[in-house]
């Protein structure tokens, strides 16, 4: 359980249903920790989902899920990172004041979780001219970022947020962890240091935040899951794995059983 530091948070805990690999529920949890908000976290096995993630995400079936304490649930990670600065105004805002700003923070948003996330996944997941495509994808959308950050709605800001982590952060910081972790699974340069400057001190900043740390597993542990994530992924591409909506076995490692395709966390 994290500790309280608001003061609107003094009754029954916010309850977070979650998986450890899943950027989506780190988005959740390290907005909870920058906002000072007391919660509790509960781990869910996605191969053998509880009947409480059943009941409050009967939808999509899918973590993160935030329980209220009067037991109402939310599902989707931005649906909640906008709740929890609605809900608790007077602990820190991620979302700027000015409702541009916010609508700008908005827009990138959709466009980590639209364009640049599925073509990292892409990468992850594919081999040869189709996994070529999928780099080139993410090197362009890579250069929007830095356009931006360069000349554009975020010139000069250290984070994207301001001085401070902000929304975006959250967003685009939970995920880019697995760049580094899928340039070493798939021998691929995802950010070039020389390409892609400023996002690349942005990337480095916001890891070395201590609510960040706090969130992130460490690097061999994701490394671990990516490596049987993607054997299982590429078995499955070439006709030999399970349908898509099966359970997968344990990847051929200490980590933990991987979740059933629709739920695996190689998003950014």
């Amino acid at each position: 359980m994290e500790k309280a530091a608001a003061a609107e948070n003094k009754a029954a805990p916010l309850k977070l249903l979650g998986s450890w690999a899943s950027s989506y529920t780190h988005r959740v949890q390290l907005a909870l920790r920058l906002k000072g908000l007391e919660f509790e976290y509960a781990e869910e096995d996605l191969g053998s989902k509880s009947e409480a993630l059943l009941r409050h995400n009967p939808v999509y079936k899918k973590v993160p899920v935030l329980v209220l304490p009067d037991g109402r649930a939310l599902a989707e990670s931005a649906i909640m990172l906008h709740y929890l600065d609605d809900a608790f105004p007077a602990a820190r805002q991620l979302l700027p004041a000015d409702p541009f700003d916010r609508a700008v923070a908005r827009f990138w948003c959709h466009f980590s979780d639209d364009k640049l996330g599925p073509a990292v996944g892409a990468v992850f997941a594919s081999t040869g001219e189709e996994q070529e495509a999928a780099v080139r994808q993410v090197h362009e959308n890579l250069a929007l970022l830095e356009a931006e950050l360069r000349e554009g709605a975020f010139k000069g800001r250290r984070f994207f947020g301001g001085d401070e982590v902000g929304f975006l952060d959250v967003v685009l910081g939970c995920g880019s962890y697995w760049l580094a972790v899928f340039e070493e699974v798939t021998g691929v340069q995802l950010v070039d240091a020389d390409a892609f400057p400023l996002f690349h001190a942005w990337l480095r900043d916001f890891e070395a935040q201590e609510e960040v740390r706090e969130t992130i597993p460490s690097v061999d542990r994701l490394l671990d899951y990516a490596r049987g994530l993607r054997q299982m992924l590429l078995a499955m591409a070439a006709g030999a794995g399970a349908p898509a909506d099966a359970p997968t076995a344990a990847p051929p490692s200490a980590a933990p059983p991987a979740p059933a395709t629709a739920d695996i966390a190689v998003d950014i």
